[in-house]
């Protein structure tokens, strides 16, 4: 079992930056890929990048070069540094852990899930 908490949400002005925190409980953490999706009001769940156990990132395209995932196995801690951030960033954001997968953009693909924290962009 792994429980996952992120920290680091918050109201930024457009062009700003946050760095969001998730702290994962559990021996295994290392062995996970850690996931951060987020979520806009009325919108489905969306993938926004991906760290594998070996340290590869994947990112969607509406994030790429603003966005970066990293990942700190002795502290069981996975961020998620925004940069230049967009009022079309504003969601809910949740990190999520499993094994990786070739549908590792999809939410399914995933076992265990934070509890998200609130990202708001105003322009």
């Amino acid at each position: 079992q792994v429980q996952l908490v992120e920290s680091g949400g918050g109201l930024v002005q457009a062009g700003g930056s946050l760095r969001l925190s998730c702290a994962a409980s559990g021996r295994t953490f290392s062995t996970y890929a850690m996931a951060w999706f987020r979520q806009a009001p009325g919108k489905e769940r969306e993938f926004v990048g991906v760290i594998r156990s070996v340290g590869i990132t994947l990112y969607t395209d509406s994030v790429k070069g603003r966005f970066t995932i990293s990942r700190d196995n002795a502290k069981n801690t996975v961020y998620l540094q925004m940069n230049s951030l967009k009022p079309e960033d504003t969601a809910v954001y949740f990190c999520a852990a499993g094994f990786y997968t070739i549908a590792y953009s999809r939410a399914g693909a995933y076992d265990y899930w934070g509890q998200g924290t609130q990202v708001t962009v105003s322009s």
